[in-house]
């Protein structure tokens, strides 16, 4: 059968050769295969810093107890942090994070008049954005990438009526088997989930069930059925099929009786990115990764250190074994009183072979690390009670020069992903024009506060520029276009372009801008002047771009 599952909605027109049961079968044990080689890794770095997701990677049951081998929460704490300080730096509920603007090969005339379309098309964007489930969703994925080093959402279209046409879904990894495609993405995914009938129904509404499953399911309406759901890519689209899991249906039928869907996605509804990659390996690697040694020693040593208390307060006691004094009717409470044998020493305690003191000066080296390797002591909260703005700057160029490498992945196999996938949903409903990004005629900018350092840099630069012709006197200001270098520092800025005049508006207004560079001399020539002095000109030319990481 040839359907659509709601509310993924691939489109038809798929090749065959991405919808063969028994061969997607078959690569998907491949996959399930080389996934499992990561599988304890999985379980220790889960374990020992996000327990309350270990039913994703044990036997226990939902509302199981769980945290039981957690005997320090440095790592736990530094994990929660470190997700926060993602969504804070890429991806902020509360500001917009990307932009579209006019590609490089557009005119300047050609600029101006598409501007404000792709201005309404991102506010279009953000708003669904915001009004989906979108920031809970992305926060449990930065939690699972900071973790176990790779993470999926499954970006999904809505049902029409209701308040954003966006759906995501954060994706355990071990429900997950994936493949690098020939690109070298991440874009190879198949998923394996437990579904009870009325799901199946909700889900692929056309679908239909082997007669000997559908009586099970009467039977038994708490039954689950195991889905697998492909996504490979062909031919420059994805094909999509969702089937039972044929070790599952046994011998319930033919192939063609276990497909539930099957369609073609302009753009992969899984999301899949990882934090870095070891040479040759698909699946990521995470900072909990590097710091697993120091984060299972230090938790060993909280739990020595917690068993030494216990002897402390408790202690360890010898008595005679004089046939009267029985150990097992014993008990240490306050206001006891213990018999003896006449003659015999009774209860007496036993002295500890040594001191453990020394044990908090190895754990206070541990959770140094730890904190370290998370990211803790330097993308934490701001210890001080105020900072400058230069000291601002400062933190925030580290910030980017730490998670550099980081976000350049993260861009690529995430933010990108995202926006493309976006705009495709909302073409298809009509509400945005259908826009290709380029970068030709439509480029995505990124307005996160960590994508925002460089601007800021750039800008700075030019205020400097600036400073330094101002000390030219009129001759240097007269190589300056100033309407030009208005409208670029805007850009860098991430002001709106309808804020801004068209350069026809402003040559015709030619004298306002003598006048405001006129004005602006004596604080040019006070930037020129401190040239020398580091980071402090352009802390004090950026001024509202010097705030806490925030948007302009």
């Amino acid at each position: 059968m040839s359907v659509s599952p709601f509310p993924a909605q691939p489109r038809g027109g798929a090749s065959q050769a991405g919808h063969d049961i028994a061969a997607l079968t078959r690569r998907y044990r491949a996959a399930l295969a080389r996934r499992d080689a990561w599988q304890g890794l999985w379980r220790d770095c889960v374990a020992f810093t996000l327990p309350q997701r270990d039913t994703n990677f044990g036997e226990a049951a939902p509302g199981a107890p769980r945290g039981d081998r957690l005997f320090d929460g440095t790592a736990p704490d530094a994990v929660d942090q470190l997700a926060a300080s993602l969504l804070a730096e890429l991806t902020p509920p509360w500001a917009r994070w990307f932009g579209l603007a006019p590609g490089s090969e557009l005119s300047e005339a050609e600029r101006e008049a598409v501007a404000p379309r792709l201005e309404t098309t991102a506010e279009r964007l953000k708003t669904h954005f915001e009004r989906s489930n979108f920031s809970v969703e992305i926060h449990q994925a930065y939690l699972d990438l900071i973790t176990v080093g790779t993470a999926s959402i499954l970006f999904e279209e809505a049902r029409p009526g209701g308040p954003s046409a966006f759906r995501f879904t954060a994706v355990p990894a071990t429900e997950l088997a994936l493949e690098e495609g020939p690109e070298g993405r991440l874009d190879v995914t198949f998923r394996r989930s437990d579904m009870r009938r009325d799901t199946l129904a909700a889900r692929f509404p056309q679908a239909t069930l082997p007669p000997d499953l559908e009586r099970r399911a009467e039977h038994d309406p708490e039954a689950r059925f195991a889905v697998i759901e492909a996504v490979i890519p062909d031919g420059g689209a994805y094909a999509y099929t969702a089937f039972l899991d044929l070790g599952e249906a046994g011998g319930a039928g033919v192939d063609e009786d276990l497909k539930l869907a099957q369609g073609r996605f302009a753009r992969s509804p899984f999301i899949n990115f990882r934090w870095m990659k070891a040479a040759g390996e698909a699946y990521g690697r995470s900072p909990v990764m590097k710091a697993l040694p120091d984060i299972k020693t230090a938790n060993k040593v909280v739990e020595l250190i917690l068993k030494n208390a216990s002897i402390s307060v408790t202690g360890i006691w010898q008595a005679d074994d004089d046939g009267v004094l029985n150990p097992a009717n014993i008990k240490l409470v306050p206001g006891a009183i213990i018999p003896k044998a006449v003659g015999s020493q009774g209860l007496t305690p036993l002295a500890a072979p040594g001191s453990f003191d020394v044990s908090q000066l190895i754990l206070e080296q541990l959770r140094g690390r730890i904190t370290h390797a998370l990211l803790g002591d330097r993308l934490g909260q701001i210890d001080a009670p105020a900072m400058t703005a230069t000291e601002v700057l400062e933190r925030s160029a580290e910030m980017a020069r730490i998670l550099g490498a980081t976000y350049g992945r993260l861009q690529a196999e995430l933010l990108t992903p995202l926006v493309a996938r976006a705009l495709g949903i909302l073409a298809r409903r009509g509400d945005v024009p259908g826009l290709v990004i380029d970068g030709r005629v439509v480029e995505l900018k990124y307005l996160s506060p960590l994508a925002r350092q460089q601007a800021r840099k750039d800008a700075g630069a030019v205020l400097q520029w600036l400073g330094s012709l101002s000390q030219l006197g009129p001759a240097g200001m007269a190589a300056v276009d100033g309407a030009a270098t208005a409208r670029w520092l805007g850009r860098a800025m991430g002001v709106p372009e309808d804020l801004m005049r068209s350069a026809e508006e402003a040559q015709a207004e030619g004298g306002d801008v003598q006048a405001l560079l006129g004005a602006l001399g004596p604080l040019l020539q006070k930037l020129g002047g401190q040239g020398g002095q580091g980071g402090a000109p352009m802390a004090a030319a950026a001024g509202p771009m010097a705030g806490e990481g925030g948007d302009v």
